[in-house]
């Protein structure tokens, strides 16, 4: 983890390294013993500065807090280089606020969390861990983890972030701690998507997809919703009535230059893939307490068991089978949409833009030496992070789910496109489904269809 250190530690790290290239010329036994004591003593005062620099302190007292309530989903700091998505409460390994976040990986070298305590009013600051996840893919911002250790005689409600430890708390927009309540889980699946973008359209299989993942046992879909079309906004709030659906307003580019590309293409974009994986982190966070599982996938991936009628037969299975696991991890694989079987041409869906996944049965075969990308079901309170196909740090083992037990049916745009139909793989599991599938697509189109027209 990446920690900013104060003049004074940067001295001793300094002389450290001195100390090191001395002992390592000693030639004598006593000599070097001595070196080695030397050398401990010194690395045990520079871990004990380095832990009292992040502890919190009180600086005012005597206070009450007025600072404004942060109420969008992304607030910018006024360096305009760190972004607050969520602070959340994380007891696993030591009291701390675990604020997710957006910041430049080399530019933003200190922050501070800022609490106020009441009802005696002291207000704390503690410097904070500036943790930039690994998977930056060359772009100049990235998810972070901001960690401050919280005060011990005090569970604040609200923190405010700051690049100085000096200031007025009243000036800060005030950020309100998420998960500082244990829960029983409202649900056994959350289905996480990040992020929808790009005018979307493609509404008849979003439907599907949606009535899929219900079939299958998900309860909730959080939807981190850039933009979309009029029709798609008519579809997603029959969904929000329902209680199905979360939307997570994700204006990432009023703030950064966004990119639709997962690289760095050296382009002038500031983060990939409109924020992907802040989103993705902060949506295991935000459903820590309240879902089972949550899974990780795209608005046109499903889950398809091909043992197992469900999720949760699904995922009982798997955990009886492997203990101490937390991450499950499900091969991709492509359905290209413009390879279709003449079954189920519904001529009441022709009208509704987007894909009919049901006619699309034919899936690209393995290709050598080409790894096919995996997604995930995951215990949200085994994971620290996550990227988009792997956990980069969790508390449990990951595993990977054997084809024949279950798979990603993916339908997009082919990615070996030369391949003729009989180089194709006919896979109909998605089939088993049709009957309780068309039939609820049919309810769902019947009202958001007519809502659409009015």
């Amino acid at each position: 983890m990446r920690q900013h250190k104060v003049q004074g530690q940067r001295n001793l790290h300094a002389h450290l390294d001195t100390y090191i290239m001395l002992c390592a010329g000693k030639k004598t036994y006593f000599a070097a013993a001595v070196c080695i004591i030397t050398l401990t003593s010194m690395l045990a005062v520079y871990l004990r500065l380095q832990g009292l620099s992040h502890q919190p302190k009180v600086i005012q007292e005597g206070r009450r807090c007025r600072g404004n309530i942060a109420n969008s989903t992304i607030t910018a700091l006024k360096d305009n280089k760190t972004f607050i998505i969520s602070p959340y409460f994380d007891d696993r390994e030591s009291k701390v606020t675990r604020l997710i976040g957006i910041v430049h990986h080399e530019e933003v070298e200190q922050l501070y969390c800022w609490f106020c305590c009441q009802p005696n009013g002291k207000i704390y600051v503690s410097k904070a861990k500036i943790d930039v996840h690994s998977d930056r893919f060359g772009f100049p911002y990235g998810a972070a983890d901001i960690i401050c250790l919280e005060p011990e005689n005090c569970d604040p409600t609200h923190v405010s972030i700051h690049q100085s430890p000096h200031g007025n708390i009243n000036q800060l927009p005030r950020f309100e701690i998420k998960n500082r309540k244990a829960e029983t889980f409202s649900v056994d699946f959350t289905v996480c998507i990040s992020a929808m973008f790009g005018n979307y359209n493609n509404v008849l299989q979003f439907i599907q997809s949606m009535e899929m993942y219900k079939i299958l046992g998900v309860q909730k879909v959080v939807i981190y919703k850039n933009n979309c079309s009029h029709l798609m906004e008519k579809v997603l709030k029959f969904y929000i009535e329902e209680g199905t659906v979360e939307i997570i307003p994700w204006p990432i580019n009023s703030h950064l230059r966004v990119s639709s590309e997962w690289h760095f293409m050296e382009d002038g974009t500031h983060i990939g893939y409109y924020g992907q994986i802040t989103a993705l982190n902060d949506c295991i966070y935000r459903n820590m307490e309240r879902s089972k599982f949550v899974v990780l996938n795209d608005a046109d991936e499903i889950i398809l068991p091909l043992k197992h009628p469900n999720w949760k037969t699904m995922m009982n299975s798997l955990q009886e089978q492997n203990p101490g696991t937390s991450v499950f991890l499900f091969e991709n694989h492509i359905f290209p949409e413009t390879v279709s079987s003449r079954m189920f041409n519904i001529s009441s869906w022709n009208t509704v833009p987007g894909v009919n996944i049901l006619q699309h049965v034919y899936r690209e075969p393995d290709r050598k030496d080409v790894i096919n990308p995996r997604k995930m079901i995951v215990d949200p309170r085994k994971v620290i992070q996550t990227s988009v196909h792997s956990v980069l740090r969790s508390y449990g083992k990951s595993a990977n789910v054997p084809m024949d037990v279950a798979l990603i049916y993916h339908c997009r745009k082919a990615l070996q496109s030369d391949l003729p139909r009989e180089s194709l793989i006919r896979d109909t599991t998605l089939w088993r489904y049709n009957s309780s599938l068309i039939m609820n697509v049919n309810k769902v189109l019947s009202q958001t269809m007519l809502r659409a027209q009015k």
